[in-house]
């Protein structure tokens, strides 16, 4: 038995599809509305944030994935995410299971260094510290021993379906209703983003790879690096339309943090869009040769298509 805590994402969703895919039928999907995204996914309804509930979620499992979201809200992560990682990881544990940890970048130095999975953390606001932290909780447990345990981080997400990060948000999801997509502080960085359904894959094979536990790997993406101006180039070309857009400059997303609590709450990524983004995952390639990297032009025509109904 696999189980997927956490199982209502986009993560997750693709997460199941490959598990049935390429390693097992036997899955659970835990979460507190949980919905089946294969025919023989077992299904439990479980609040995270009750330690008791998650171990009886978890019992009988032999991998857990811990793939939980929360809404954009500093405090809610304060309040709920440390919580339900640790019971997380003390279901895991009492259940004897291997636990892989699907992480973020958030605690990252917001510069132009070259980040690899040996980067120091440095984070930079509430919502990076809180990332800081849940991801040291996790380590602690490897460094403990008790239960194998992995962590697969990835950088800032684009893709389809539900798929939430600023370059959806902002470009495609402007594309598919037909307006002007707006890149976020500058065009000219160099951005790496992981399309979700690789991420997903990734995580699967780490799950599913004995010595790939103990340790921390960077998910896979593409080894080009385009700008946003690139980016959206490449977009737009997809959905058939000219390559226009619109640069929304730091002062007037903070300006819009005064009336918007959403844009108040992404401010403390703000500095990283000033910065070429430079995630390496030549770890993960050099282990795994055989997994095909989807290209930003095969994403995004599968967007495209998919947007089409096709």
């Amino acid at each position: 038995m696999q189980t997927i805590l956490g199982a209502s994402g986009q993560i997750a969703m693709e997460l199941a599809r490959e598990l049935k895919h390429g390693y097992t039928s036997d899955l659970r999907l835990v979460s507190r509305n949980p919905r089946k995204v294969n025919k023989t996914d077992a299904l439990v309804s479980a609040d995270l944030l009750d330690a008791r509930q998650t171990a009886e979620a978890v019992k009988g499992s032999r991998v857990v994935y811990f793939t939980a979201g929360l809404p954009p809200d500093t405090a809610l992560w304060e309040a709920q995410f440390p919580t339900m990682l640790k019971n997380a990881i003390e279901a895991s544990r009492a259940a004897g299971a291997s636990f892989a940890y699907f992480d973020n970048t958030y605690m990252y130095p917001q510069d132009d260094r070259l980040q690899t999975e040996d980067t120091p953390f440095a984070p930079v606001g509430r919502k990076g510290k809180v990332r800081a932290a849940m991801t040291s909780m996790v380590l602690e447990e490897m460094a403990r021993g008790d239960i194998p345990v992995v962590i697969g981080r990835a950088p800032e997400f684009y893709g389809p379906g539900k798929t939430q990060s600023f370059t959806n948000a902002l470009v495609i999801d402007k594309l598919k209703a037909g307006k002007t997509p707006r890149v976020p502080v500058r065009d000219d960085t160099l951005r790496t983003l992981i399309w979700t359904p690789d991420a997903s894959r990734a995580l699967a094979a780490l799950g599913n790879t004995a010595d790939a536990f103990g340790q921390t790997w960077h998910l896979p993406t593409c080894d080009d690096r385009p700008t946003y101006k690139q980016f959206v180039g490449m977009a737009s070309e997809a959905f058939g339309v000219d390559a226009s857009y619109s640069v929304i400059g730091k002062w007037t997303l903070r300006a819009a943090g005064l009336f918007s609590r959403q844009v108040r709450e992404i401010r403390e990524l703000l500095p990283r869009y000033e910065q070429d983004n430079l995630f390496d995952s030549s770890k993960f390639k050099r282990r795994f040769p055989e997994f095909k990297v989807t290209t930003y032009r095969e994403g995004l025509g599968l967007i495209r298509r998919e947007s089409m109904g096709k």
